[in-house]
């Protein structure tokens, strides 16, 4: 009884102290904790647009995917452009270059744009993409 009270009492020592010592963080670990605190942010502006959606992602992949037969998608995103809420789609066709831009109405589920992108023209809206994403970013405070 003695060894059992003993051992309790060093695994309730070893505990305390292990849960008080914390390992040190290199100065460099702050760099990429502040990059992520900017992506959290575009999350969460995405989280929001997705619960104003009528429309699931799932339901507008399904029209994209009819609208263009045989394609994969590359990538989606909902997103506000000239004040409508859509589901974009890089939708991607074996034996065909560049990518087919179907955009869904989020609201309604139609097909309210469709466009074949070649890699130059994709290459030109990802850069303005990051630029606007960029300008739209919350501004650090001192």
């Amino acid at each position: 009884m003695f060894r059992t009270r003993i051992v309790m009492a060093l695994v309730m020592v070893a505990a305390s102290v292990g849960s008080a010592q914390q390992p040190a963080t290199p100065k460099s670990a702050s760099k990429p904790e502040a990059k992520q605190a900017a992506k959290p942010a575009i999350k969460e502006n995405e989280a929001a647009l997705r619960r104003q959606a009528k429309i699931t992602e799932e339901a507008a992949k399904a029209t994209a995917l009819a609208a263009v037969p045989g394609a994969t998608v590359k990538s989606s995103e909902v997103e506000k452009e000239n004040g409508k809420l859509i589901w974009s789609f890089d939708l991607t066709v074996p034996g065909k270059k560049g990518i087919e831009e179907v955009n869904i109405d989020a609201m309604t589920g139609k097909v309210i744009a469709k466009e074949h992108e070649d890699a130059k023209a994709e290459k030109a809206e990802t850069k303005a993409e990051k630029a606007e994403k960029k300008a739209n970013a919350p501004t650090k405070k001192p």
